[in-house]
């Protein structure tokens, strides 16, 4: 089913890797100061894809909006259509570990939710989702190679951003690193059709030190270590 009623893209537009911002602008950001020969593969509803090289390598981008259900949409009609073997999500996050500050990085090894997303599969028990281990080796050695500063472990997928109870302090007391909106949805999507996938994200806010935070503006535009690090790991 090509094109798909939300990607305009033709069959073999997609590299085999796509990196995956929530932003739309942070998607035309990355392909016009990272990708050479870049070419925009899809634009519905704004949601911008771009297909370009990097070092060479044949990769693209594109924005997932925000939320399970959009990057469920995407992810599963780029792994299931466009033939897309890896997704590597680029995002941000608010960080839940005092060890982290903000434009730390987190690679998400794990993403726990409060989303619904794992029901359709009608699984006699919990779904755990989690990363591919290739993907995030080799995400933890280019970071070591970069001297940057990461953490690897669980992240949460939350459904909610103005959370009436918010308890950060209950998954924070477990491990967990940060909260996004999107990972887990990926990760299910990724597991059900047999792909890749990792989630990267940036530290944009931290409920631990409320006054680290960052703009849209830069987060749209200067955390260019994560970009980095999923570009190089593309495959």
């Amino acid at each position: 089913m090509i094109p798909t009623p939300h990607i305009s893209a033709k069959k073999g537009d997609f590299a085999k890797t796509v990196l995956m911002p929530g932003d739309p602008l942070r998607a035309k950001f990355i392909a016009e100061n990272y990708l050479t020969d870049a070419v925009l593969v899809n634009n519905v509803r704004g949601v911008q894809g771009y297909t370009g090289y990097y070092k060479g390598k044949r990769v693209s981008v594109m924005a997932s909006g925000m939320g399970q259900p959009a990057i469920g949409i995407y992810s599963y009609e780029l792994f299931n259509f466009y033939d897309v073997d890896c997704i590597i999500r680029v995002g941000s996050c608010g960080g839940y570990s005092d060890k982290l500050h903000v434009r730390d990085i987190i690679l998400a090894m794990g993403a726990c939710t409060n989303g619904n997303f794992a029901s359709q599969y009608k699984l006699p028990g919990t779904y755990a989702p989690i990363a591919d281990f290739g993907l995030l080796k080799k995400a933890v050695d280019v970071c070591e190679e970069k001297g940057l500063r990461y953490a690897v472990g669980n992240i949460f997928s939350s459904d909610v951003f103005y959370n009436q109870d918010e308890g950060f302090d209950k998954w924070q007391k477990m491990g967990v690193l940060g909260v996004e909106m999107e990972s887990a949805a990926l990760y299910c999507t990724a597991a059900n059709a047999g792909k890749k996938a990792l989630c990267i994200c940036t530290v944009s806010d931290s409920f631990v030190y409320p006054s680290e935070n960052t703009t849209s503006e830069e987060r749209e535009k200067s955390f260019t270590a994560m970009m980095e690090v999923a570009l190089e790991i593309a495959e």
